[in-house]
């Protein structure tokens, strides 16, 4: 193994997973190594390069295409970055966190925002997920620090308490709405950098959003969503989900257990 310290274990302390539980969500320090950060912002960016799609211009775009460049399932694509993705470390905090025994994936996702590009509208992930439990989460990886102008994740604490916004897609109808009940509701929004080595994890369930790139230099952005080992597939209760469970998870059953080449248990 390259980078050894993906197999190795991160301590997650009591007062960690009392904060997650009552937040659902946390940024841990030193969770990467600035060497192991440095290697994959070089190897990721590389595939991003290369599978990236995108051609239309910052101005054509709407609300979510300017936000990020987003692509999928690189662990697919290269055994360096499936080293990363099926790591017993991070593996190891989103089992600690939510409090399960084994996880597996969902799916990864590189999230680029380019130097110019706009916020991430207010959403919780989990509208877009067939997925029958609450036990989800996704690792927010920062390939780089990542000061306020340059758009970090931001969270509001405790708001995976709120049912309303749920059924919104990330758009400008989410920004406008979840922003207005997560201010009548008094959660707090959190908005701090990132560190070189830092990592967020957050619920599903969680209304999260970033803000805009206003440096002239990529956001670069790792994430992996993890889900209880013992998952099932739902009822999609929106096109979206229906959509995921035929990209994500193809061949799993409605109320059996999310078992796919795609969704392996991180052992």
């Amino acid at each position: 193994m390259k980078h050894q310290i993906l197999q190795e274990s991160y301590q997650v302390s009591n007062e960690a997973k009392g904060f997650y539980h009552e937040n659902k969500y946390i940024k841990l320090k030193d969770v990467l190594s600035p060497d192991v950060i440095h290697y994959y912002n070089s190897i990721i960016s590389e595939e991003v390069d290369k599978l990236n799609s995108v051609t239309l211009p910052m101005e054509s775009r709407d609300t979510y295409g300017k936000a990020f460049l987003q692509i999928f399932n690189l662990w697919r694509e290269n055994e360096e970055i499936k080293a990363l993705v099926l790591s017993k470390r991070l593996a190891g905090i989103a089992s600690e966190l939510m409090g399960c025994e084994k996880v597996r994936i969902y799916h990864d996702q590189a999230l680029f925002k380019e130097p110019g590009g706009g916020i991430t509208p207010w959403h919780a992930d989990q509208y877009y997920w067939p997925i029958d439990t609450d036990k989800t989460i996704t690792a927010w990886i920062p390939l780089q620090e990542t000061p306020l102008a340059m758009g970090p994740l931001e969270f509001s604490a405790k708001s995976h308490q709120l049912v309303v916004g749920r059924d919104l897609g990330i758009g400008d109808e989410s920004e406008v709405e979840i922003k207005k009940n997560l201010r009548i509701n008094n959660f707090e929004h959190v908005i701090e950098p990132f560190d070189l080595g830092e990592v967020s994890f957050h619920s599903g369930w969680v209304f999260h959003r970033a803000g805009a790139n206003q440096t002239d230099q990529m956001r670069k952005v790792m994430t992996i969503i993890y889900m209880d080992a013992n998952a099932r597939l739902k009822q999609p209760e929106n096109p979206n989900q229906e959509k995921d469970w035929h990209t994500w998870c193809p061949g799993a059953v409605i109320g059996e257990e999310i078992n796919t080449p795609l969704n392996p248990v991180i052992e």
